[in-house]
């Protein structure tokens, strides 16, 4: 049984890895195609796979979008781990989310390269966040995720994450910055304070063995 419970309106950080920290993305299709489903199944009406959901109309698409099950605040993709910030907003929402998520994508995953038995950790780790100032050092800690690991310039080329689309507001549109946002005067203002706690982000990431463990070897 998992200690932590999920409630709505709260905010949590959702992270897994590769099962024995093997890679999940192998190329920038499979982080498109988990992006694709981060978008698709998110969603209180019961979603079916991505090449069903490809027949549905447009408008019942939007719809149906309208009912979400978390909030995403803000991700990052790296090519071994993917970290989250949610804020449940259904009833079960984290937990429905992200059994979709990650039984979608291992689908995939395993039928695209020919392999079988689990492709995650074990279940999914999450964090509550308990306080505005951990959300907005949190938002920093996901949105520079690829930069707090040190990725090598080839390594970090798979990695994608919201850091883009918060400074420029354009790219992807399945999460809600806002949150993060609102709460700064300006986007630059709010690049200045994640690039400033980049330092201790790194430093505590090494002193937290399990979040260190995720890295690739």
């Amino acid at each position: 049984m998992r200690k932590i419970k999920f409630t709505n309106e709260t905010f949590y950080h959702v992270y897994n890895r590769g099962v024995d920290k093997r890679k999940i993305f192998n190329n920038q299709q499979d982080v498109q195609r988990f992006l694709d489903c981060m978008d698709e199944f998110n969603t209180t009406s019961l979603a079916g796979s991505l090449y069903e959901n490809s027949f549905i109309s447009e408008e019942w698409k939007a719809k149906r979008k309208l009912k979400r099950l978390v909030n995403i605040v803000a991700f990052c993709l790296n090519p071994n781990h993917f970290h989250f910030i949610l804020e449940q907003v259904a009833e079960s929402g984290i937990s429905q989310f992200m059994k979709r998520l990650s039984g979608g994508y291992a689908w995939y995953f395993n039928n695209r390269y020919k392999r079988n038995g689990a492709l995650f950790q074990g279940p999914f780790k999450a964090k509550i966040v308990d306080s505005n100032e951990y959300l907005l050092h949190l938002s920093a800690y996901v949105n520079l995720n690829f930069k707090v690991h040190q990725l090598g310039d080839q390594v970090a080329k798979l990695a994608k994450s919201s850091w883009y689309e918060y400074l420029t507001n354009q790219g992807i549109r399945i999460y809600k910055s806002g949150i993060i946002l609102k709460q700064f005067a300006s986007r630059d203002e709010y690049k200045k304070f994640a690039l400033d706690t980049l330092p201790t982000l790194i430093e505590k990431k090494e002193k937290d063995r399990e979040l260190a463990d995720l890295l690739i070897d």
